[in-house]
């Protein structure tokens, strides 16, 4: 006997949407992708009529479904590579001559290229721990990975990025 679907279901998933486009961007790397990726996840979200268990968090559950189809993806092109269209686009000035907020961009700027760097396990942990607010042990559900190993790979994400950005001293260097 097929369940009945929560009231409320349809309204948690566009609720959830700026997030789960922003974690597939985050993942593939394209604006078109992403937009496909979210789009089977809530059509499968809608399909599965939600997680099953009232226990499980809807957001971290839909961050899997997405991840689970990019694996998918990458399974099929793999000869491919990588799709990428995110395009470097010049700092703007501002008209006031704002000093703060020009170094603030060009600070934004270098941590985007550090971020960019990271091996894809560490930025995807970057994402769902740091901007999108996920427990150590939801982002170990959703990676598949133990939550020692994610509490590691962000660390170590957190002092490539800072190196890399300029923000923080070399590894070994002298203060």
């Amino acid at each position: 006997m097929p369940k009945n679907p929560p009231p409320d279901l349809g309204d948690a998933l566009v609720a959830a949407l700026p997030q789960l486009r922003r974690y597939a961007l985050a993942v593939c790397r394209s604006a078109d992708l992403a937009d496909e990726l979210v789009q089977e996840a809530c059509e499968r979200a809608l399909a599965a009529q939600g997680p099953g268990d009232a226990d499980t968090p809807l957001l971290p559950w839909l961050f899997t479904i997405v991840r689970n189809r990019w694996i998918d993806r990458l399974r099929r092109t793999q000869t491919e590579g990588l799709p990428s269209d995110i395009e470097d686009h010049p700092e703007l000035v501002g008209a006031d001559g704002e000093d703060a907020r020009v170094d603030a961009r060009r600070t934004l700027a270098r941590v985007q290229q550090a971020i960019d760097r990271l091996q894809p396990e560490q930025r995807e942990l970057m994402l769902l721990v740091c901007v999108e607010e996920l427990s150590y042990k939801e982002a170990a559900a959703v990676t598949g990975v133990p939550i020692g190993t994610v509490m590691s790979r962000l660390a170590r994400a957190r002092m490539r990025v800072a190196e890399w950005a300029g923000l923080a001293p070399a590894a070994g260097a002298m203060p």
